[in-house]
């Protein structure tokens, strides 16, 4: 085999479900030369990583770590902490990341009683009330981001809810994080996992994790140890705490991109952050709309950062994203499960909820859907992102 030439992929304009592009900056921490994962300075870097990550979750949560894996990784350590054999376990399931918690929880052992939910439509807090007093489970697993389709579930009131049957809450904030509010603490969430690629403009590769206090006492109050060695954090608490206990060598690298997409959002601040993703959502919306395109989600529960559509009869799927990504150098993701093949997923996350990406999407989206025989007014979708700015 001769030996391959050197990295230079074509350039891509990254607006799938995650990854995004990572920050310029966050490029440039990366090339920090290393340290050691022991070393005084990486240890006082893994401190103000911490304090940043807690601030972008809004909690004063101790455990709040960064996992040194991908965002799958965030989801398996809350349910293989807080999840023992035989723990009833209530999971709402109206999408494929809602779906995945099941199979992860049903790993753990759990005894689980699932809510299906149509895809695309939240869950109300009327039957998610009913199910807890019927169950009264240990734990309860929802999905604030749903990314399969484009659905935002309102969290805010589950916390307490989940208080008054005496259980905890696990919330997914994989494509949340870093877009839309997370409030932990005044949520009274007790377990919630992210990523780094999405939300935080950097590469795949960590899931920030935090745990409340009631969470950590569930923890320590387990009958037997945890499933899986590396995602123990009891251990793993040993590192990131006071103790700086060896437990595994950190990605440095990874801290190092993740430390600068933090500094990223705080400098911005959270709520001018949080209006950025609605400004450029609305415009991308009305263009969308202006090109005859349908969301999945309810109304009045998409997601600013993670716009699903339906796809338009007889456009097909793979042949319109193949054509985004070869001739415009733009990538957007397919649908799952329930919409495979039926809908297209376009992410405005991060360091890419810009206009020069919304106009440049919606331009190329306008060339693939006349190709494909749609009829479509020439300029209507980015005159109807124009309309937005403007006003």
């Amino acid at each position: 085999m001769p030996l391959p030439g050197q990295l230079n992929p074509s350039p891509r304009l990254l607006l799938g479900p995650g990854p995004s592009d990572a920050h310029p900056r966050v490029l440039t921490a990366m090339a920090t030369p290393l340290l050691g994962h022991l070393d005084p300075q990486f240890l006082e870097i893994m401190t103000e990583t911490q304090e940043m990550l807690r601030q972008v979750f809004q909690t004063k949560n101790a455990l709040t770590i960064p996992m040194s894996a991908t965002g799958m990784a965030g989801m398996e350590t809350c349910f293989v902490n807080l999840v023992e054999p035989g723990d009833k376990v209530v999971l709402c399931a109206a999408g494929y990341f809602g779906t995945r918690m099941v199979d992860v929880a049903g790993r753990c052992g759990a005894a689980l009683t699932v809510m299906n939910g149509p895809w695309g439509e939240p869950f109300e807090m009327d039957a998610i009330r009913d199910t807890l007093k019927k169950v009264r489970p240990k734990v309860l697993g929802i999905v604030h981001a749903e990314t399969s389709t484009g659905c935002l579930q309102s969290v805010a009131e589950l916390g307490k809810l989940c208080h008054e049957f005496d259980t905890l809450l696990i919330t997914d904030t994989v494509t949340s994080l870093g877009c839309v509010p997370v409030k932990l603490d005044e949520w009274q969430i007790d377990a919630a996992f992210s990523c780094s690629q999405k939300g935080l403009s950097c590469p795949p590769g960590l899931s920030p994790v935090s745990v409340s206090e009631r969470g950590q006492a569930a923890l320590k109050a387990r009958k037997g140890k945890v499933q899986s060695w590396y995602l123990d954090l009891t251990s793993i608490q040993s590192y990131w705490g006071g103790e700086r206990a060896y437990h595994h060598t950190a990605p440095i690298t990874m801290i190092y991109a993740i430390r600068e997409g933090l500094r990223l959002v705080l400098e911005e601040g959270l709520e001018a952050r949080f209006a950025r993703h609605v400004r450029n959502h609305l415009a991308i919306k009305a263009g969308l709309t202006a090109l005859g395109l349908k969301y999945i989600a309810k109304e009045g529960h998409q997601l600013p950062q993670l716009n699903a559509v339906k796809i338009p009869d007889g456009v097909d799927d793979a042949a319109g994203r193949k054509r985004l990504l070869t001739e415009f150098g733009i990538e957007i993701g397919g649908g799952l499960g329930d919409f495979k093949g039926k809908a297209w997923r376009i992410g405005l996350m991060g360091h890419n909820s810009r206009p020069n990406c919304v106009f440049q999407v919606l331009a190329a989206l306008e060339q693939v859907l006349r190709g494909s025989g749609v009829k479509v007014d020439p300029g209507s979708g980015i005159a109807a992102a124009e309309k937005v700015y403007a006003g």
